[in-house]
């Protein structure tokens, strides 16, 4: 009797095989396409990146390693650079009260001017925001400011309008104002001249608000008003956490600006940062140090402070976002 069991005569002890193919062979197929294909596509996607990779290498990282290095040493664009270690950040830290000075005319500007763009520039995009008509021309005017604030036109402008015969003080003198100073040329006011200029470009963070504001639900503010809650509060609990995140944005990118401005001074200055230092902004100092003194060393270190001193506040500015900005999941 033949056990059912048993293997088919001719096949002792074999594995009947499927007949279709095996998952098994399947797969290793599969892999072995994969593996195939996986250098080509990556060589696609590097020819792509190369461009970007190339500017990273030759326009970023190329000229910041070579500062770093120039920064130890004392270099004039002429001769060959001479190491001297420490020297520059000694000189710097210890014996440049200029350097000093920069720095407090720097963090005040960037600390008044700053804020008071961000609450303008809210202020105009919750006006924008009530629906009126022409919201698409009255958006592209307020905007143009942004385009030309740090353009040498609007900086020789800004001189005109604010020295001693200008229309600032024409204005003034209208409205029944005697003894007017030159607004520019007193030290006590010249800085507040351009912290009024970079408020009057409040256009960039001010679209940026609008497109934030769009994105809030209506139906939050219709609760809010069955609830009895009035327009401020309305502002201070529905409005302001759900825009946190644009408030965010907008502080990253308005500080680094601040920080890196240099037009708007050295035109109203006439390149010297005066009167008495009073507008004599970072950036403005750096560029006297490296291209009218020849000290490309010392520019170069006090080039890698600035970076240290933008890196540490937008870190920090990160660091605190936990703790106030409020992200829609």
């Amino acid at each position: 009797m033949v056990n059912p069991l048993s293997p088919p005569e001719g096949r002792t002890g074999a594995v009947q095989e499927p007949l279709g193919p095996s998952t098994t062979a399947l797969d290793t197929g599969l892999r072995r396409g994969r593996k195939s294909g996986t250098p080509r596509r990556q060589g696609h996607a590097y020819v792509f990146l190369l461009p970007w990779i190339l500017g990273l290498t030759l326009i970023t990282l190329g000229p910041l390693l070579a500062a770093l290095y120039l920064s130890f040493t004392n270099y004039n664009l002429l001769s060959s650079p001479d190491w001297i270690g420490l020297a520059n950040y000694r000189r710097m830290f210890f014996s440049d009260t200029r350097f000093i000075n920069s720095l407090i005319v720097t963090f005040t500007y960037v600390f008044v001017s700053v804020p008071l763009q961000l609450v303008f520039a809210l202020f105009v995009a919750l006006t924008l925001n009530k629906g009126m008509r022409g919201l698409a021309l009255y958006r592209s005017i307020y905007y143009l400011p942004s385009l030309l604030g740090g353009s040498v036109a609007i900086a020789v402008l800004w001189r005109q309008v604010f020295r001693l015969d200008g229309v600032v003080n024409s204005i003034l003198e209208a409205l029944g104002f005697s003894e007017l100073p030159s607004w520019i040329a007193d030290p006590s006011t010249a800085l507040g001249t351009l912290i009024v200029l970079n408020v009057w470009t409040f256009g960039s963070p001010m679209i940026i608000f609008l497109a934030g504001l769009r994105q809030i639900p209506e139906e939050l503010y219709e609760a809010a008003s069955i609830d009895g809650v009035g327009v401020i509060s309305r502002l201070f609990y529905v409005t302001l956490p759900l825009l946190t995140p644009m408030i965010f944005f907008n502080i990253i990118l308005q500080v680094i600006g601040a920080f890196q401005a240099f037009t708007p001074a050295y035109v109203v200055s006439g390149g010297t940062g005066g009167p008495a230092d009073s507008t004599l902004f970072y950036t403005l100092y750096l560029y006297e140090r490296g291209f009218v003194n020849f000290e490309m060393g010392y520019a170069s270190a006090l080039g890698w402070i600035l970076l240290l001193i933008i890196g540490g506040l937008t870190a920090l500015n990160f660091y605190s976002s936990k703790h106030w900005v409020h992200y829609n999941e």
